[in-house]
């Protein structure tokens, strides 16, 4: 068992709320949420403990007025960045669902070298952000739900064909929130691609 610590972090003059696990040291991953979900999610998924328990270190944050995060003006992708180099994390994973997918995708464009890893979820934003996508320059796997109603699996395509070297799961009979639908699948890729890295 590994102890999930929850903090405040401040970040772009905004506060945000934050479950840690593993040892600093370990790969460090940091865990955005979908509309619907927020940090709890992943404590309660059991993917926290999972990643702590292979070495990892997750971190699982609320995005300002989800979640324990208070609403606040400053940009997503500011809040983002200056978390990640406010913490010192070392170019970390970045897991991005939906609405945290969009956010992920366009921190990655926006800031090259900043990741060490994307992982995109049934993404939203990506037909928004098709012609920037053959700049991405960083390992990336697309997990999508092969039921997904909300983010078609168009996007998925979309993604594979314009970003270098992106590898693709689809998991067969899954949702939106495919990794809800089918931990098991959803934990053993995840762990698989950021152990490659």
């Amino acid at each position: 068992m590994f102890d999930i610590i929850e903090k405040n972090i401040d970040a772009a003059s905004c506060c945000l709320h934050v479950l840690e696990a593993g040892e600093r040291g370990g790969k460090d991953v940091v865990l955005l949420h979908g509309m619907k979900f927020q940090a709890a999610t992943w404590q309660e998924l059991g993917t926290l403990e999972k990643m702590a328990s292979a070495g990892y270190h997750p971190l699982a944050l609320d995005m300002p007025g989800f979640g324990g995060s208070a609403p606040c003006a400053e940009s997503q992708d500011k809040v983002l960045s200056e978390f990640i180099t406010q913490g010192e994390l070392d170019r970390p994973v970045l897991i991005g669902p939906s609405m945290g997918g969009r956010i992920a995708l366009e921190l990655a464009l926006n800031h090259p070298g900043i990741l060490g890893g994307l992982i995109l979820v049934g993404a939203v934003g990506v037909e928004e952000n098709k012609d920037r996508l053959a700049q991405l320059d960083l390992p990336v796997f697309i997990i999508w739900g092969g039921e997904d109603r909300i983010s078609p699996l168009a996007n998925s395509d979309t993604l594979l064909e314009n970003v270098k070297g992106a590898r693709r799961l689809i998991i067969e009979g899954a949702p939106h929130p495919c990794y809800l639908e089918q931990p098991d699948t959803w934990h053993s890729a995840v762990l698989e691609f950021i152990a490659s890295l």
